[in-house]
Parts: C-alpha cells; structure tokens; sequence
C-alpha cells in the first residue's frame, strides 16, 4: 500500500511517500514561503514525480502537532481535503512521537523537543520497551528547558529543533546525562510519518475526519488574548 506522509509542524515542513516499508520518495519544504503557498504545489510534484495520481495513493498521514498552530491547521486541513476528494482514510500521528521513533531501539530515555517559542520547548518522554516497542512514559507539555533537566537523573537522549536551540540549557554543565544526536535528527522526516501511518493503516487505525483535530497542548496567542481581554471587561 502507498501512504503519503506529510508534517507542517515546524518551519521545516517535510513530505514523505512510502509503498510496503519502503522509502518512494522524500522532501523538504524549508523555505520562507509558507506551507499554505507550497504544501499542495508539492504534493503534486512528488506525485508526478513518481507517476502517481492522487488516486492512487491508499492513505494519508499527518502529524497533528504540537507544534506550529497555524502550520497544523494547515496540514490538516489539506490532508483532510485530499481524504475527503479521493475518499482514501487520513491517520494522524503525533509529532514528538514520530520524531522519537527515529531513534532506534536503546536503553536510553529519548526526550523529543520542538521549539515551542517564549524559551519554551514542547516535549514528551520516551522508552522503548522489552520488546523494542516504543512507548510513550511521560504527558506531552510545553517547558523550560532547564526546568525539565533538574528532575531528570538517568541518561536522556535529546533530538528535535528545541534540543538543539536549548543545547546549552541542557547540556553537561546542567545534565551530565545529556546525549545529542547529530543534526539530521532533529528533523522529522515526512517518510516517518508515512512509516507511521502505514502501519496504522495495516492495524485498521483510522480517524475520522470530523473529529481528528491537532494537538496544541497549549493556547494559541488569539486565545490568551481572547482570554484576557474577557476577563478585563
């Protein structure tokens, strides 16, 4: 089966097609241009590219954040319009989740980070089990780095955009136990995401398209702003 994988979590969008655990074709969509202005020009172009029409492709996976609010919505709503028009199922998968599984099996705890902006990171924590499953120990939230490494004491694996902007809040002068992986870690492949929706597709996991919605974990500025203001008046 063919899953096309798609992340407009972070500034560094990414596109991913795979066809029964095999890498088709992959790509980045750094740019200043926003997703809203590139996201389907290159999903037509990666199609083309491998001479498939939408039609053809059996699933569509997402990562629905946290991240980027307005990037989510974006990417979302995209895949939601492609699910709908092709009538192929959508598979949402959390962002610090798929970027944690680009981690292989360690005994190591991996701690996944987005820039969350404010000097915050969104983050979650991870193990993989007996049985190399990768799961998940810890909520998703949004933090300061260096408030996160005073409760840790066994050694961390740190990968994502927010680890490597925060190294030095996390690193060995705070958190002897801190692991950095190289660079090409901290970007979330758009192949992970189809990896990931392939396999929830194989296991019968599909959403709903009128009830799959992103993860925030936090409120967006709109709201706070909305927030505040009712609360003065």
């Amino acid at each position: 089966m063919k899953v096309l994988g798609i992340d407009t979590s972070t500034s560094c969008g990414a596109l991913g097609l795979v066809e029964d655990d095999e890498v088709i074709a992959e790509s980045l969509l750094r740019s200043s241009v926003t997703h809203s202005e590139r996201l389907l020009v290159a999903i037509d172009s990666m199609l083309k590219q491998c001479a498939l029409s939408v039609d053809e492709i059996d699933g569509w996976a997402v990562s629905l954040g946290p991240g980027s609010f307005t990037g989510l919505r974006i990417g979302l709503s995209t895949v939601k319009g492609l699910a709908y028009g092709t009538e192929k199922p959508v598979l949402g998968i959390p962002t610090l989740d798929a970027l944690a599984s680009q981690v292989g099996p360690t005994p190591y705890r991996i701690c996944p980070m987005l820039d969350a902006r404010k000097k915050e990171v969104y983050t979650a924590l991870y193990r993989y089990d007996e049985t190399n499953e990768l799961r998940r120990v810890s909520a998703y939230q949004a933090a300061k780095p260096q408030d996160l490494v005073t409760e840790m004491e066994e050694r961390t694996i740190f990968l994502g955009e927010g680890a490597r902007t925060y190294r030095h809040e996390l690193g060995e002068a705070r958190f002897p136990g801190a692991i950095f992986l190289p660079a090409p870690f901290d970007v979330l492949r758009g192949s992970t995401i189809a990896f990931l929706g392939e396999r929830r597709l194989r296991e019968g996991k599909i959403d709903d398209l009128s009830t799959l919605t992103p993860i925030y974990v936090r409120p967006s500025e709109a709201e706070l702003k909305w927030r505040q203001t009712h609360r003065e008046t």
